[in-house]
């Protein structure tokens, strides 16, 4: 069985550039159920990272997407599997799916 690991990088407040999005909160809400119903074969493992909190015990890699995102190279919500950028800003699910189905998927 696959094991993925997912992290979504976010922060309370919608970000100026998504009016009417998800919160970052709510996309991590949400991916949940839905990848756990259409990959029933791939073991997800979830985390949540607000990049406006304490960050201390974060890794370099976590660090620098943090900070694309303070230079709005990248936006919030994003969303990495096995440390791989998927999407970020407004997030989709095709863009999620056509992620996985290319990576994890045979």
């Amino acid at each position: 069985m696959e094991h993925v690991s997912v992290v979504v990088y976010g922060a309370d407040v919608t970000c100026a550039s998504c009016v009417n999005a998800p919160t970052s909160k709510d996309i991590y809400d949400w991916l949940q159920p839905l990848l756990k119903r259409k990959y029933p074969n791939i073991t997800f493992k979830y985390t949540y990272i607000d990049i406006n909190k304490n960050n201390d015990n974060l890794t370099d890699h976590d660090l620098q997407f943090i900070e694309r995102i303070e230079q709005e190279e990248l936006f919030y919500p994003l969303i990495t599997m096995n440390d791989e950028y998927v999407a970020d800003g407004y997030i989709q699910t095709k863009q999620i799916t056509r992620f996985i189905e290319s990576h994890y998927t045979n």
